[in-house]
């Protein structure tokens, strides 16, 4: 009970701290957007990057860092969706207190009349029941208070803005926030130069790559690999390439506090550690000829892709993947055509499972959970998993 206790209270003091003053960023405390069931191993992998004082919360994950590991965090991070630099936490129950409190928010402090910026807000269970009137009535605080002051203000560049302001109001409270990943989410790693129906987000791929706790020690193979999202994230977790290697820039380089020298030492010492890809240590097929063109094409563009091979064959026709790391995302709904019979197809794959991969391990995605049951294998584990509005589940099979 006593730690409970502790816990209740670290999470009420992470407010506390940038509650009153609005003073920016003095202690170092930040926080990881996270989708709901990946906050587990979100908190281990930035316990793993150099966080400290980790605290899961609603939608997220509190955190401190130095500047260093908040560096490296933003650069190296595969799960986490974006990280804010929190500025202020209010009670807001309408949207005057909302104008009113956010002119008085030191902007000069945060970004120049002749920079641009943008609001995103996610409004829920408040009074103010609007996201994109939450956003414009923070735009216009923003705007008025430059205005006032020196009879000028920035430009709004909802696209590429200079400086993004994320706005949450939950249970008629706001959170104002300075995105430090920049205007597109961080799961946007850069390879994905070509597409098919329904790929799986790549934060998604990456946490099942986690969960296999695969190490490259024994091969891994994904037979319905798609645009290759499976086969791009495991290359970058086996070789250690940081998940943002291609972005061209990050929000936390127009804060006040950007140390471009330190900056350029963490990017310099995570693209250190980048190392070789063997031969046969990862490899991908599908049925589908365009789903391979777009594989082949994204792995293309990445350090080592062109040492994974990836075929055109039907999973059936496979002669075996023994002893290796499965991982598949089944097609379904329109990936699938309207005329397949989802439990035939699903059936097979147990059978192919049982039949012709011995000693291997699956972790297998399912969008919907009613086929799990028609796999006709006991499964070892079953986790939520929740992607692309689906709720899913994550289910691990060993084949013996």
């Amino acid at each position: 009970m006593e730690t409970k206790k502790r816990v209740i209270r670290k999470k009420a003091g992470v407010h506390k701290r940038y509650a009153s003053g609005f003073q920016y960023q003095k202690d170092g405390v930040y926080f990881a957007q996270i989708a709901e069931h990946l906050i587990q191993e979100g908190a281990k992998e930035l316990a793993e990057l150099g966080a400290t004082e980790i605290t899961p919360s609603f939608r997220g994950i509190y955190f401190k860092a130095d500047k260093k590991s908040f560096y490296r965090i933003n650069y190296m991070t595969r799960l986490v969706s974006r990280v804010l630099a929190p500025v202020a936490s209010f009670a807001c129950d309408d949207s005057d207190e909302l104008y009113k409190t956010g002119k008085k928010i030191k902007w000069e402090n945060l970004i120049s009349p002749k920079k641009s910026f943008a609001v995103k807000a996610n409004v829920s269970d408040s009074h103010i029941n609007h996201s994109q009137f939450a956003s414009l009535r923070l735009k216009d605080a923003v705007a008025d208070y430059f205005r006032e002051r020196t009879g000028k203000r920035p430009n709004v560049d909802t696209q590429t803005p200079d400086l993004l302001i994320n706005l949450h109001i939950r249970k008629d409270r706001a959170d104002i926030s300075i995105d430090a990943s920049g205007a597109a989410p961080l799961h946007k790693r850069g390879y994905r130069e070509a597409s098919v129906a329904g790929p799986m987000q790549e934060t998604v791929a990456a946490a099942i790559i986690r969960h296999s706790k695969w190490d490259g020690s024994v091969p891994l193979y994904d037979p319905m690999c798609g645009s290759g999202t499976f086969l791009c994230e495991a290359l970058m977790h086996y070789c250690h390439i940081p998940a943002g290697i291609f972005r061209e820039r990050f929000g936390f380089e127009v804060m006040p506090d950007f140390n471009p020298e330190l900056w350029e030492q963490v990017k310099t010492s995570c693209n250190s550690r980048i190392r070789e890809l063997p031969e046969g240590v990862i490899t991908g097929s599908d049925i589908s000829e365009s789903s391979v063109n777009a594989a082949r094409t994204n792995l293309m563009g990445l350090h080592h892709g062109n040492r994974i091979p990836v075929e055109q064959t039907d999973f059936n026709r496979i002669p075996s993947i023994q002893d290796s790391i499965i991982v598949i995302n089944p097609p379904y709904g329109i990936r699938m055509g309207k005329n397949q019979d989802l439990k035939t197809f699903h059936k097979d794959l147990g059978d192919f499972l049982k039949q012709k991969c011995r000693g291997s391990t699956a972790y297998i995605y399912f969008g919907d959970q009613q086929y799990i049951s028609c796999m006709g294998i006991k499964a070892s584990w079953k986790k939520p998993l929740k992607a692309g509005g689906l709720d899913g589940r994550l289910v691990k099979y060993a084949m013996y």
